[in-house]
């Protein structure tokens, strides 16, 4: 005689999200760049990356956080300065490539035989 039960099949079915992630948490981040939650919270102390606080007092991070982090510990190990005194790099870092973007785009539009800019 047959058995009158057939061996089930599991299906699991999950839905994500179509829409991009627009913050992450302390956690999220310190676990995708590798580092400490209480040296993440130092790094927004001292101004070094930018967080938000939501409602409840959490710290909230735009999506680029973890590749920021990184930048930061690549100045870190290499150049002698102390987390501090990297937060005056990162931000003539960012001039310096919002200058040669204006200047690209400056130059986008006529012709130039100077192709080393």
């Amino acid at each position: 005689m047959a058995s009158a039960r057939q061996a089930g099949v599991n299906v699991v079915v999950r839905s994500y999200a179509m829409v991009p992630v627009r913050r992450l948490s302390l956690d999220v981040v310190a676990r995708r760049s590798g580092l400490h939650p209480d040296l993440v919270r130092r790094f927004v102390t001292l101004g070094l990356i930018d967080a938000s606080r939501g409602p409840d007092g959490r710290l909230w991070f735009e999506p680029t956080a973890p590749a920021t982090l990184a930048r930061i510990q690549r100045l870190r190990a290499g150049l002698p300065l102390n987390y501090a005194s990297l937060g005056l790099v990162l931000d003539l870092l960012d001039r310096i490539s919002q200058l040669e973007a204006a200047l690209r785009r400056s130059n986008a539009g006529s012709r130039s035989d100077e192709t080393w800019i």
